[in-house]
């Protein structure tokens, strides 16, 4: 597991701590029942404190699943 995973995992944990770990690296939001607009914001500004990177908050609809936030941080950290 590499380093951004482990980071996201932490943000994951922070809110939804009822969601067991070995689940968040295939969590949704069809797969967590607590996974509302409310948790997404949260989850998102999680992120941005985490990685000091900034979403784009126009862009929510797309951070929808665990894998789209490692994507996005993975794409954000590969020098251009």
């Amino acid at each position: 597991m590499n380093d951004l995973t482990s980071r996201l995992i932490k943000c994951f944990q922070a809110v939804f701590p009822d969601l067991p770990e070995a689940q968040i690296p295939t969590a949704t939001q069809h797969s967590v029942p607590t996974w509302d607009s409310v948790a997404t914001v949260t989850l998102v500004n999680v992120v941005d404190e985490e990685f000091n990177v900034e979403l784009d908050l126009e862009q929510l609809d797309q951070f929808n699943s665990f894998e789209s936030f490692e994507r996005h941080l993975s794409a954000a950290q590969t020098p251009r």
